[in-house]
């Protein structure tokens, strides 16, 4: 929010919402054993190898958090993929759910007591209350 609020950016909200899902996996914990841990494969590197370039540890550091947004390709793969940087991913991402969510029809019942508020609501102000 900008401007005590009275200023959104969409784009702004869908980076909010993918650093909160990060932050929420830390909070529910990161399960530690052998296979998280990727001990055999530190293992078969050994001592001053290489073991972030395997596989193995790009598809483990997804169990940690997963965000939607933040491209973690090596940059070479990230740029013959568009080199999008954060602020189009979230542009993007808002053009999709513009396009693509459909919003759950309101219960009758619900529509029809908000209707009752309303009524009340717009004779309190007519009524100079």
């Amino acid at each position: 929010m900008l401007e005590l609020g009275m200023t959104v950016s969409s784009e702004q909200i869908v980076i909010d919402n993918d650093i909160i899902g990060m932050a929420r996996m830390v909070v529910e914990g990161i399960e530690v054993n052998e296979t998280t841990l990727a001990v055999d494969s530190i293992k078969s590197v050994g001592a001053g190898g290489d073991f972030l370039a395997l596989d193995e540890t790009r598809d483990l550091i997804n169990i940690q958090s997963n965000p939607t947004l933040i491209d973690r390709n090596m940059r070479g793969t990230w740029q013959s993929l568009g080199g999008k940087d954060l602020a189009q991913a979230a542009r993007d991402k808002v053009d999709e759910i513009l396009k693509t969510h459909e919003v759950a029809p309101i219960d009758s019942d619900v529509l029809k007591d908000m209707e009752e508020v309303m009524k009340r609501a717009d004779k309190a102000a007519l009524e100079g209350r």
